[in-house]
């Protein structure tokens, strides 16, 4: 399909994700993936701030209001909660989380899979797959809809995380 991968190897594609088991049939299956310098324990609040704003083109997708640039002192996620917010307004829901590992949401049909894999040297590929059951062309225009978003908000999350320290502190309430 057009736009169904961006930033991911061929394994990365065949490798499960947690939120494969959420839907059976999907009809949209697209995978983002990039390569950050920086631990997972220093990516992982980052992704976790999703909860908080998009972090993709903030003029869209949060109303022209700027996704925190900074960690803000968060719990760790938990099935159940908000997935995300925009313009202030929550959105989705939590459905399968492993701290530092995989963070995994619904919303509006769709269910994605943020996925920290650690690598040699103190990096960590952040992987993402999102999946809908859904008709084809629709499909098609969330896939491309979808590729230009999240490759925004991985770039932002590998920027963030690459420019800043992780507080020994960050994560606890």
């Amino acid at each position: 399909m057009i736009g169904d991968r961006w930033g991911v190897t061929d394994s990365e594609v065949l490798r499960s994700y947690p939120c494969d088991a959420f839907v059976t049939a999907p009809a949209l299956q697209a995978w983002r993936g990039v390569e950050v310098q920086a631990s997972s324990a220093v990516l992982w609040p980052w992704v976790c701030q999703v909860r908080l704003a998009p972090y993709s083109y903030d003029w869209i997708d949060n109303f022209g209001r700027r996704s925190p640039q900074h960690l803000v002192r968060l719990t760790e996620p938990r099935v159940g909660e908000a997935f995300t917010s925009a313009g202030g307004r929550k959105l989705g829901r939590i459905v399968s989380v492993v701290p530092g590992e995989h963070l995994t949401g619904t919303i509006m049909g769709g269910f994605m899979s943020y996925v920290l894999a650690p690598q040699a040297g103190c990096t960590t590929r952040l992987l993402l797959k999102v999946v809908a059951e859904t008709n084809r062309w629709a499909a098609v225009g969330l896939s491309l809809g979808d590729l230009v978003m999240a490759r925004r908000q991985l770039l932002n999350f590998k920027r963030l995380a690459e420019c800043h320290e992780v507080p020994p502190d960050a994560g606890a309430e």
